[in-house]
């Protein structure tokens, strides 16, 4: 049973994998009641927390991921050390969900990223835009007059007719169009490929484009536990 932990800014999330799938995600306040054997943990949070070494003492075989961990796909990136765990996460776990496929795996988050693998496994690199709550909120405190928005259960048609709908429409119609221009790049770079949309805001905008999309809200998981065992088998 491997045990695999995203820790982010603000919250934490963890699942259980044995033979490859995932059994369950659990709660970490949940954790004392779990048996695993190996373990990866991948943190924005500098140094070691308190849960991350908790962890490691109860692990057979432990993981912390961090620039230097062996991954099994090709990392392509410039600047490795300045690439996100998760983005490189995310990106192992579309290749181990779909391999043999190239794939735009797009992250709907504080930030949008959006990363292009190959069909051989290589990972490229990508963009990184603002998140939907990052935009309303830039819109929000830059300037004088403007309302504070949110994601709109249902967009207006063009051109609204009030501020709140024009920012809220903005920014959704925005991200939209950023969206479909990269699969539009992707496509003619790689071929046919997979677009998988992650993170937070997945299920929002996976109900508003016009062009096939996989959902996996649990890719970062997949990533992680694909990384566990390359290093464990080492």
């Amino acid at each position: 049973m491997n045990l695999v932990v995203d820790i982010g800014n603000s919250t934490a999330k963890a699942a259980l994998f044995e033979g490859g799938g995932l059994v369950r995600t659990v709660e970490i306040e949940d954790l004392k009641e779990v048996s695993f054997d190996g373990a990866i943990v991948v943190s924005t949070r500098s140094g070691h927390s308190e849960l991350e070494r908790w962890i490691e003492e109860r692990a057979r075989f432990f993981v912390r991921m961090d620039a230097a961990t062996p991954v099994p796909i090709t990392n392509l990136y410039a600047t490795p050390a300045t690439l996100g765990c998760d983005r490189l996460a995310a990106a192992v776990g579309a290749t181990a969900m779909f391999p043999g496929q190239a794939a735009l795996v797009v992250d709907f988050g504080t930030a949008i990223t959006f990363d292009l693998i190959t069909a051989a496994g290589e990972f490229l690199g990508g963009n990184i835009s603002p998140g939907a709550r990052s935009r309303f909120r830039a819109l929000h405190e830059f300037t004088g007059a403007l309302p504070m928005g949110s994601l709109p259960d249902e967009l207006c048609d063009f051109p609204a007719g009030e501020t709140k709908t024009a920012i809220e429409s903005g920014v959704v119609m925005g991200i939209l169009a950023e969206t479909e221009r990269y699969r539009e790049l992707s496509q003619a770079k790689s071929g046919d490929l997979k677009v998988i949309f992650t993170g937070g805001d997945a299920e929002y905008f996976a109900g508003r484009v016009n062009f096939p999309i996989f959902v996996a809200p649990t890719l970062v998981f997949y990533g992680l536990n694909a990384i566990l065992e390359h290093n464990a088998n080492k």
